[in-house]
């Protein structure tokens, strides 16, 4: 059976003060509570390490945001897997629209920055999506469908299976407009054949795929609900504990 994910993606919120306080809030919230979910907390790289002593890492997965294309050396302000890795985070985010938009990351970069991830036992959560202009012009499954292949299918069949998958529709992001939950269940389902069609159908169905665009508390449910959504990847109400636990029990 695949997992069933809620990650938050704090982005560039919270200074390590309040980060701690965040996560401290929702490690007491879920405390004695049964969720059918796994819980993951992205954080700037600078919380990682004091996160992941100060919670319950049983209960909530610590990630990163990004990590470097090359495994060390003078790069300076660059953080290497490694480095992720030594904090007690077990989960990467990699590829999200705003790295591939503002930081011009390809996917011959996103491609060295997931074999980094995986040779230190990261979990890569790998995203994909369409902008605006791509989606009118009916180009949004050969867009999903090239970020995937050129970045992950290099990949062998055991290594692809350490891989969670999130799909942004980047019009949906932070613009308050969201993919129905049908919008969300078609592409979900396109991305699971093209997966089927490289790795085989088994991989196909283990792989998790998360929903992140304006995921939250209202229509969390209805997008859970559908048979290939397997969670999500939560932006601005994952910065409240009383927006992201409601979002964590729609499963």
């Amino acid at each position: 059976m695949r997992k069933k994910i809620v990650a938050g993606n704090w982005k560039m919120n919270k200074n390590l003060q309040e980060g701690l306080s965040l996560a401290t809030e929702l490690n007491e919230a879920l405390k004695g509570k049964t969720v059918n979910c796994d819980v993951v907390i992205g954080t700037p790289f600078i919380h990682l390490a004091s996160v992941a002593k100060a919670i319950d890492t049983t209960k909530i997965g610590v990630s990163a945001q990004n990590c470097a294309d090359k495994a060390s050396g003078a790069y300076t302000g660059e953080v290497s897997a490694e480095m992720v890795a030594s904090t007690g985070a077990t989960y990467v985010i990699l590829g999200h629209s705003e790295r591939r938009a503002y930081y011009h990351e390809t996917p011959e970069i996103l491609k060295e920055k997931v074999l980094l991830a995986l040779a230190n036992n990261l979990t890569p959560i790998f995203c994909i999506g369409e902008v605006l202009a791509e989606r009118e012009a009916e180009k949004h499954f050969e867009v999903v469908k090239s970020q995937i292949q050129d970045s992950l299918f290099g990949l062998s069949e055991e290594d692809f299976g350490k891989i969670v998958l999130a799909y942004e529709p980047v019009w949906a992001i932070g613009t308050g407009k969201t993919a129905t939950a049908d919008q969300a269940q078609e592409m979900h389902a396109f991305i699971r054949k093209i997966l089927a069609d490289k790795y085989g159908q088994a991989v196909a169905d283990n792989t998790s795929i998360l929903y992140g665009g304006s995921c939250n508390a209202s229509n969390a449910k209805e997008l859970f609900a559908n048979p290939d959504v397997d969670g999500g990847l939560i932006g601005g109400a994952s910065l409240g504990v009383d927006k992201f636990m409601p979002i964590i029990e729609a499963f």
